[in-house]
């Protein structure tokens, strides 16, 4: 009977390292530092991966992510982080994958109400996020047992802190899983480079009245990382 020889763990070792280094880099871009350390808690020192931190907010979101697509090459960026969940849609603890990086609140008040500069004629507020990534994604996630939602993710300059602010937003955008400060302002500067763009949310508080007590930051922040290593089987 012939013996089964296991292969050289050196050689397999640099034929795994070959393959990580030919597959395109992906370039995620949190907030503030204690988002980007969960994700790369969860990357496990993959090299294939660029996190940064670029700041609060979607324009110090859309300069650092141009400056570091300008500055090296990827084949996806995704805007990673903490939010708001919709109540009923996306719970405290859990995860949201964005189906499109939506810009709700830029626009302008008028007596009718609200209209968005889409409507206004000043171009599209949504990208829509990585066709068919998005989705093995959200699916990879429930299948190591996390729970996730799918649907859009709103990037709002002001956070939500009303109940009537939080009715309006899941009224104008129906569907809508969860609230952020970046996303869009990501997603845009990938689509100037032409580049596919995604939104990884872990929520760590109800979207509508400002409840501080009731926010579960390093539960959120767990849930990121465990996210953050599925992005290793993905992408």
């Amino acid at each position: 009977m012939e013996a089964k020889i296991d292969p050289n763990p050196e050689a397999a070792a640099g034929i795994a390292a070959a393959e990580e280094a030919r597959a395109p880099r992906v370039l995620i871009v949190t907030a503030v530092t204690a988002e980007r350390e969960a994700v790369l808690r969860g990357l496990g020192g993959s090299s294939r991966f660029e996190v940064i931190a670029a700041g609060a907010g979607t324009a110090a979101a859309a300069a650092g992510t141009a400056a570091a697509l300008a500055a090296g090459t990827y084949g996806c960026v995704i805007s990673a982080g903490i939010g708001g969940g919709f109540p009923g849609r996306a719970p405290v603890g859990s995860l949201a994958v964005a189906s499109e990086m939506i810009a709700a609140d830029l626009g302008a008040e008028t007596p009718e109400g609200f209209r968005s500069a889409a409507e206004l004629g000043f171009g599209s507020v949504s990208v829509p996020a990585a066709s068919g990534t998005a989705e093995a994604l959200a699916a990879a996630l429930a299948a190591a047992g996390l729970m996730v939602s799918t649907g859009p993710v709103l990037t709002v300059s002001t956070a939500t802190g009303t109940a009537g602010t939080a009715a309006a937003l899941a009224a104008r955008h129906p569907g809508a899983v969860a609230e952020a400060m970046e996303g869009h302002g990501v997603a845009v500067a990938a689509q100037r480079f032409g580049i596919a763009a995604l939104e990884l949310r872990a929520v760590s508080n109800p979207v509508g009245p400002r409840d501080r007590a009731a926010w579960r930051i390093p539960e959120a922040l767990d849930a990121l990382a465990a996210a953050a290593a599925i992005l290793l089987e993905v992408l």
